[in-house]
């Protein structure tokens, strides 16, 4: 018996984390099915991570893929080769399309194009969009297009406002199952030496180096303004690419002792103000934070998920820009508050502060943050309730 081989394609960081999410539960449901990935942005980690072949060429784009925030983005991105880069992908997937029996797109209009292309049967999670950015989801005519197709069996939303929405716009085969980014949020027990009667706040400068270098250092500002108001504690996730290194040359920039491992201490006044990193306590951080100053993508969606407030700011880009977190709090709501519009702007560090020392004095809005993280991301269990439904599209077709 031939094993039947399902092509996951995807274009960035979450997306490919989302997608990884899928298939594992996937494989546990139907380990007789061969998967092999398609990372169309990056290098595909989440992938490698979990040793699932790759397919096609990949490389790291100075915008890591988010060109859209800003035309210049674009620009960088096609001087390095987007082009070449596109139709080298499409040409090997064109060559590889006999050998896949079934796709799954995670993103937007890239891979659902590039689903389409192969001629099988494809569904999408369309997890980079939801009619929450604007009340109505306008999708581009080349992804409605594609969506249309009879090859197009499910079109699967990060939530179910942007299902019925699409729905109502005569797309019968849009569908909410679950989201799955809260399933990777299980704690591992990292003992993070907090002091229980203090507030904690969770840092995430995100996970594109230099960019989350550049954010770290604003946010360490932040914390500065931050402790001349109240006793708090800092703890920071970090990414395997941001190095020791890379902390011992920033706290040098920026006034800061380090001290091995992780920790980056200031006089601050009278006061000492410690900053503790981690590099494998994500869960475990975001878990018993109190709130998040934030200037990430899926990790601050992960917060929401989890009913913590974030206060953001905005940073250099190219992802994070003011552009990017306005269009976060449009897409999750009320928990989440940008202070200023341009990380040049030196009155936003003290405003920040100020708005993270009422928040965390205010319970009524802290109780509000828990029922909003549930309609804007929903539960755990989304990457199972993904997995069955596509295995049962996948069985249908025999």
């Amino acid at each position: 018996m031939v094993k039947k081989q399902i092509l996951f394609i995807s274009n960035g960081t979450g997306e490919d984390l989302n997608a990884s999410l899928i298939l594992q539960s996937l494989l546990k449901i139907a380990p007789h099915l061969n998967i092999i990935a398609m990372a169309l942005v990056g290098s595909g980690n989440a992938y490698q991570r979990l040793g699932i072949p790759l397919i096609g060429p990949r490389k790291i784009l100075p915008s890591g893929g988010i060109f859209y925030t800003h035309f210049f983005n674009l620009v960088k991105d096609l001087s390095s080769g987007l082009v070449g880069l596109t139709l080298r992908q499409i040409q090997v997937l064109w060559n590889y399309r006999q050998h896949c029996h079934f796709c799954v797109a995670v993103g937007d209009i890239f891979p659902v194009t590039m689903a389409y292309l192969t001629g099988r049967p494809f569904v999408a999670f369309l997890v980079s969009t939801s009619s929450f950015y604007e009340g109505k989801l306008r999708l581009p005519w080349l992804t409605r297009w594609c969506l249309r197709s009879p090859h197009c069996l499910a079109v699967f939303t990060r939530d179910a406002f942007t299902a019925e929405d699409l729905q109502q716009q005569g797309m019968s085969k849009a569908i909410f199952v679950g989201y799955p980014i809260l399933d990777v949020l299980a704690p591992t027990g990292q003992d993070l030496s907090l002091n229980p009667d203090l507030p904690m706040i969770a840092i995430l400068p995100g996970s594109r180096v230099p960019e989350a270098l550049h954010n770290f250092t604003l946010q360490l500002k932040v914390c500065q303004e931050i402790h001349d108001l109240e006793p708090v504690q800092f703890r920071v996730p970090l990414v395997s690419t941001i190095t020791e290194q890379d902390l011992q040359t920033l706290a040098k920039n920026e006034g800061w002792e380090y001290h091995s491992l992780g920790k980056l201490i200031k006089k601050n006044h009278d006061k000492t103000i410690l900053i503790q990193c981690y590099w494998n306590a994500f869960a475990d951080i975001l878990q018993q934070c109190n709130l998040v100053l934030g200037m990430a993508g899926t990790a601050v969606e992960q917060a929401v998920g989890l009913g913590k407030p974030v206060v953001q700011i905005p940073g250099l880009g190219p992802q994070f820009t003011y552009g990017f977190a306005e269009a976060q709090m449009r897409l999750l709501g009320s928990s989440v508050k940008t202070i200023g519009k341009h990380y040049q702007d030196p009155t936003i560090l003290t405003e920040a502060a100020h708005t993270i020392h009422a928040i965390l004095k205010d319970s009524q809005y802290l109780t509000h943050c828990l029922e909003n993280g549930y309609q804007r991301v929903g539960k755990k269990g989304g990457s199972d309730s993904l997995a069955n439904a596509i295995y049962q599209l996948i069985n249908d077709l025999d």
